[in-house]
C-alpha cells in the first residue's frame, strides 16, 4: 500500500527547492503566457528532503 501519496506537482517543488530554485519565481513561457513547472498547486514536502 502507499503512505502519504504525493502529487507530481509536488515533487517537482521539492526537486526544484533541493537545486536551489524557488519554483514559484521559475516560470516558462508558453503561447505569449507565462507557467510554472510546478502549476499553481505545488509546494515543497519537507518529510521528503528529511
Amino acid at each position: 500500500a502507499v503512505e502519504d501519496p504525493v502529487h507530481v506537482h509536488d515533487l517537482h517543488a521539492t526537486m526544484l527547492q533541493l537545486l536551489g530554485f524557488d519554483h514559484e519565481q521559475l516560470t516558462y513561457r508558453y503561447a505569449g503566457r507565462d507557467f510554472r513547472l510546478t502549476d499553481v498547486h505545488g509546494k515543497v514536502v519537507t518529510p521528503l528532503i528529511a
